[in-house]
């Protein structure tokens, strides 16, 4: 892989993770506008690990604090501080892990073509849109994560095992909808990405370390240091501004990008 594709990998990595427009729909429109060829497994298990190093980081202090209150938690087996946060994030996890487990190899199979992902990436754009605009007309939204907020925003976060529908778009979806705030509904989206993409890259790592090849070390580490970056500035952009400009333009942009994969 070239110096170009690599770039333009990590880019597209670093952007899509956690902004709610679909990271699945971009790896197929991007092939087809630049005739890119398939990365490799080991440059998907690298731009991962870059993302995830780089919400980590962004979120190091409540994942300190988290782990902190969680084990004391187990010893006094009270939630204190933000044992609760942490307990939410494991048991969120939960139905997507062994949704993933069961059925990870029939959604891919089945699923992943062009019509489905433009399909997805419009429907669940414009119930992004839906859930936004309910959330502004609640009489008053929550940063306190309730169990039951927990089991449907976990329940929503299997549909983002389909291609299109966007892990963290539909996990702010969910918690906009149960009446969440924005900024919390962005952090428990995102601190949930935390064991999903730990998860993901584990599997990827186990395949590519039993199908071992030849790689670009060099390359991979330009990916790496490309799609950690990218993603945390992303990050940093969409905590701090969503609030100002909602969630609308992700909206229009998924419809656009829908349509135009409709027209390939």
């Amino acid at each position: 892989m070239d110096i170009f594709q690599t770039i333009i990998l990590g880019l597209v990595q670093g952007l899509t993770e956690f902004l709610p427009i679909s990271s699945s729909a971009h790896l197929v429109l991007i092939p087809k506008l630049s005739g890119l060829k398939d990365q490799g497994l080991a440059y998907d298990v690298v731009l991962h690990f870059g993302t995830l190093c780089a919400i980590v980081y962004y979120y190091r202090c409540s994942l300190l604090s988290m782990s902190k209150s969680f084990f004391c938690s187990l010893q006094t087996k009270r939630l204190e501080g933000d044992a609760g946060l942490a307990w939410a994030v494991l048991l969120g996890t939960l139905p997507v892990g062994l949704a993933g487990f069961f059925f990870k190899n029939d959604i891919s199979i089945n699923l992943r073509s062009v019509e489905v992902i433009a399909f997805t990436t419009i429907f669940f754009g414009l119930l992004l849109g839906f859930s936004d605009w309910l959330n502004r007309r609640m009489e008053m939204v929550r940063d306190m994560i309730r169990s039951s907020d927990v089991l449907i925003i976990g329940c929503f976060q299997v549909l983002a095992l389909i291609p299109g529908t966007s892990r963290s778009g539909i996990t702010i979806t969910a918690a906009l909808l149960v009446g969440l705030s924005r900024q919390m509904s962005i952090k428990f989206s995102f601190l949930l990405a935390i064991p999903v993409i730990t998860l993901a890259t584990m599997v990827k790592l186990f395949d590519l370390v039993n199908g071992y090849s030849e790689v670009d070390w060099l390359m991979l580490v330009l990916g790496f240091f490309i799609s950690a970056t990218t993603a945390y500035a992303t990050v940093v952009f969409f905590v701090r501004l969503v609030d100002r400009i909602g969630f609308l333009p992700f909206v229009v942009y998924r419809i656009l990008l829908g349509a135009i994969l409709l027209l390939f």
